[in-house]
This record gives structure tokens, sequence and C-alpha cells, in this order.
């Protein structure tokens, strides 16, 4: 798969509604600081139930 925005090769995929789309390194760096800039981040942690483990090796 391919980047939505570019010719590289997608290092993410998203899927919606059936449709997936790939972002690179870049680009999927580039949608989180966009996300992380507006309220949108907020939004999405409370759709989200997002837990972090640590693990030891």
């Amino acid at each position: 798969m391919q980047c939505h925005y570019c010719d590289r090769d997608a290092a993410y995929g998203a899927e919606r509604g059936g449709v997936t789309v790939g972002l690179c390194e870049s680009h999927f760096r580039d949608r989180v600081e966009e996300l992380a800039d507006s309220e949108g981040l907020d939004a999405l942690r409370e759709q989200v139930d997002v837990t972090q483990t640590d693990r030891e090796s």
C-alpha cells in the first residue's frame, strides 16, 4: 500500500467504512502533530480507551 499523500510505502493504515488509507512515517507524524495541536486529540481520547502498560523484557 502506498501513502495517501506521496509515493512512499505506507507504514500505517487506517480503515473506516471499508476504506483503508495508508500513510508513510513522515505523513503519519505530520497528521498526529496536527491532531495534537487541535481539540481533536481530546475527542479521540474520549472515544478510544488507551491504556499504556509497562512490561519488562
